[in-house]
């Protein structure tokens, strides 16, 4: 006499896909986290990219050229798609760019005597770059101390792209 252990297979297929489809959905969450990283990364780097256009742009505005009075305060950031002051064709942006962590315009910074001096983001988040020492050496002194001011920062807003100092406390910012 033979004793069956097992006198029906009926639910061990009904089993094994359960646990298969279980080990997917865990496997697809850790690849979501880590392509959420990877997407947060992007987003901080186009950050820096498009922070830093609108910075130089802001800088060439600031600079003088030849035939040219003292420059005048930025007012808008449109004026740097067409300098209204220039009867020639003169840009310093392609395009407005928006704040690519948000999604949505970036904030401007207002000095009350130089005008727009630059730009930050409006986001909360914690930014994922804590370091900025391999991006330098950077042949511009003045990105090289804006990269070492966003060190150690708690939040992409208190990333500032500006030209220059930024403004004391209290100052407006529109």
């Amino acid at each position: 006499m033979t004793i069956r252990i097992l006198k029906s297979s009926k639910g061990f297929t009904y089993l094994a896909a359960l646990m298969i489809v279980v080990i997917m959905g865990i496997m697809l969450g850790v690849i979501g986290q880590s392509w959420q990283r990877t997407m947060k990364r992007e987003r901080e780097e186009e950050l820096l990219f498009r922070g830093n256009q609108i910075r130089d742009a802001i800088v060439r505005w600031n600079t003088k050229r030849p035939g040219q009075h003292p420059p005048t305060p930025l007012r808008d950031l449109k004026d740097l798609l067409k300098d209204p002051r220039s009867m020639a064709n003169v840009r310093y942006l392609r395009r407005l760019y928006k704040d690519p962590v948000t999604g949505k315009d970036f904030e401007v910074i207002r000095d009350p005597v130089k005008g727009v001096i630059g730009v930050r983001s409006t986001s909360e988040d914690k930014p994922l770059r804590e370091s900025f020492q391999s991006l330098l050496p950077v042949t511009d002194q003045e990105l090289e101390k804006l990269y070492l001011s966003f060190e150690k920062k708690e939040k992409y807003s208190d990333w500032a792209f500006v030209f220059g100092q930024l403004p004391p406390r209290g100052t407006v910012i529109q």
